[in-house]
């Protein structure tokens, strides 16, 4: 706690020469330092991504979230712009390590080692994750494979001619590359694939998707992580308990807080992640809303220790979605992670879509379902249907679609289709 609160205090008084961050706080007192994380809460205000892109657009092309000269700064990445404009993010010599120390924990809490082949099924763009991943994975020693630029065929052969022993990809094209390899009849018990690291999405936290990770890639296990280009490599999955993150808390301080009112919530509650990340200087963010929906463990770090060790904040389930990708239908909270558990785990399907549309003032949602490979639709459509209408109370249709007639997605999967009206 207080190694926390002395890097806190020490990145508030950086904050001084910080155009963005020495007007917001102006007044607060803040850029003097805190005497306790408590009062850090109380007196700081949340930074959101709104205030982000709107400084971003009057101070192009990066704003004014800015510590140090711009000659400082030495790499340049930005947001997927999935929730809206792209956000750009410079880093320092010094933000960049620390980030691969972030990185280079998630993979040893993987138990990933030197000894590890790790083959990256990623096309490299602007996007932090697939950088630090990569490049944290170098330093601790491993020997990578970068898969862009390579269809899902090639990265197949790939993985088996290189022997690499850890996949890392989102968990949606872990499952796209098992349903190639069987369309190809190439047979993934002759990979030597043991760990399947996957990020950018929800699923790699959902118990039927990891399932179904697992089935599809046999004697592999999966570890979720969760991370942002503009706050960093923020978790890692619990080697111990499945389905749980841990916040790697030497790098941030986590809170999570009810949406509608900014109050923080109780042990096993489920709200918005908030985080401020303390090595991240040059560019940093205070209390940010990451609209990221949580829900903190029952188990309490201050009494009794994680079974894996860990005293990190534990998130159960992983990242349960987005605070704005929940919608209300005939009064019924329906959050996508929810809707994937149920269709992974009623089986049969290789790829869905959900269509989400306003009819008569309300809320109605459509599911349409690929079958997977080998599957027959014999009732298919039924059981879903039974299996939305037992766990959300709600009578959803299910149609089912031609084999390869959904879209695929390498990174962050867009099932979801919001109709307009």
């Amino acid at each position: 706690m207080n190694d926390t609160l002395s890097k806190l205090n020490v990145l508030l008084v950086a904050l001084r020469t910080n155009p963005f961050y020495a007007g917001k706080l102006a007044g607060t007192g803040l850029l003097d330092g805190v005497a306790s994380l408590a009062e850090f809460s109380a007196r700081c205000p949340f930074t959101t991504k709104a205030e982000l892109v709107a400084d971003q657009l009057a101070h192009t092309p990066y704003g004014t979230n800015l510590t140090f000269p711009l000659e400082r700064y030495t790499r340049c990445h930005q947001t997927s712009g999935s929730t809206g404009r792209p956000l750009r993010w410079l880093d320092t010599p010094e933000s960049w390590t620390w980030m691969l120390d972030n990185w280079e924990t998630v993979h040893r809490k993987a138990g990933t080692t030197a000894a590890d082949r790790i083959f990256f099924a990623f096309s490299f763009g602007p996007f932090l994750g697939f950088w630090t991943a990569f490049e944290s994975a170098q330093r601790l020693g491993c020997l990578v494979f970068s898969g862009g630029g390579m269809t899902s065929v090639a990265r197949l052969q790939a993985i088996l001619d290189l022997r690499a022993t850890v996949l890392c990809c989102t968990p949606t094209y872990a499952i796209h590359l098992a349903e190639v390899a069987a369309k190809e009849g190439i047979d993934l018990r002759r990979s030597r694939v043991t760990t399947l690291s996957v990020a950018g999405e929800p699923g790699g936290s959902i118990p039927a998707t990891r399932a179904r990770l697992a089935e599809l890639w046999p004697g592999a296990r999966v570890y979720d992580h969760h991370g942002m280009t503009e706050v960093g490599p923020v978790s890692y999955g619990c080697p111990a308990r499945p389905g749980v993150l841990h916040v790697i808390e030497r790098a941030f301080i986590a809170e999570v807080v009810n949406p509608a009112t900014g109050q923080p919530v109780g042990t096993g509650g489920t709200g918005e992640l908030i985080l401020t990340n303390l090595g991240r200087t040059g560019s940093p963010l205070l209390r940010y809303r990451t609209g990221d929906l949580v829900q903190l463990s029952t188990l309490n770090p201050q009494l009794s220790t994680c079974p894996c060790g860990s005293t990190d904040l534990a998130l159960e389930g992983g990242i349960l979605g987005r605070v704005d990708d929940m919608i209300v239908v005939r009064g019924v909270n329906v959050y996508p992670s929810a809707v994937e558990e149920i269709i992974r785990r009623t089986g049969g399907v290789a790829e869905y879509q959900v269509r989400v549309s306003q009819r008569h003032a309300l809320t109605e949602l459509i599911v349409t379902v690929e079958l997977a490979a080998g599957s027959s639709d014999c009732g298919l459509a039924g059981r879903l249907a039974g299996a939305f209408e037992a766990s959300l109370a709600l009578r959803v249709p299910v149609v089912l679609a031609e084999p390869g007639s959904l879209p695929r997605f390498e990174s962050k999967a867009r099932r979801w289709v919001r109709e307009p009206g």
